[in-house]
């Protein structure tokens, strides 16, 4: 009798029982392409785009905070966090300080216009995770961000 080999095994590049579909990474990777896509025609509706809302949002819950952190924090090079930063502070949606630690550091705050647009696309955001989550139980969501959180520990700590 032939035994299924594990899915741990199946999802493994290197075995010869793999298959795309039991990949984790094809699968985490299908998921934030296709929720990237669907989201950003969801912010192109709002005036705004997926960088922007990355910085919006980061600035919102950790502000004021500086252009490394925002950089780390959506996953951009800082170069671009940079780009976004100053288009947002063009739009008059955030406010630029030198960190007064530290002032090779530059902070971003939100402006009442800053935050007016972080309601706006929370709302945009809301409904995304309310379809992509309306079968999901509270428990498997704290089960998926605790897994997910613990890939990304392991992939950071294994570079």
């Amino acid at each position: 009798m032939s035994r299924m080999p594990d899915a741990k095994r199946r999802g493994d590049p290197a075995s010869k029982h793999f298959r795309l579909e039991n990949s984790p990474f094809f699968l985490m990777n299908r998921t934030v392409a296709a929720y990237s896509l669907a989201m950003e025609q969801a912010l192109r509706a709002v005036g705004t785009d997926i960088p922007r809302w990355r910085v919006l949002m980061l600035a919102h819950e950790y502000g004021p905070i500086s252009v490394g952190r925002i950089a780390d924090g959506a996953v951009i090079k800082l170069s671009t966090a940079t780009k976004v930063v100053q288009r947002l502070h063009r739009e008059g949606l955030v406010t630029l300080r030198r960190s007064p630690s530290d002032a090779r550091v530059t902070e971003v705050e939100l402006t009442a216009a800053g935050r007016s647009a972080v309601e706006v696309i929370r709302d945009v955001a809301s409904r995304m995770y309310q379809a992509a989550f309306q079968d999901f139980r509270a428990n498997e969501i704290v089960a998926l961000n605790s897994a997910l959180a613990r890939v990304h520990r392991n992939i950071r700590n294994g570079r």
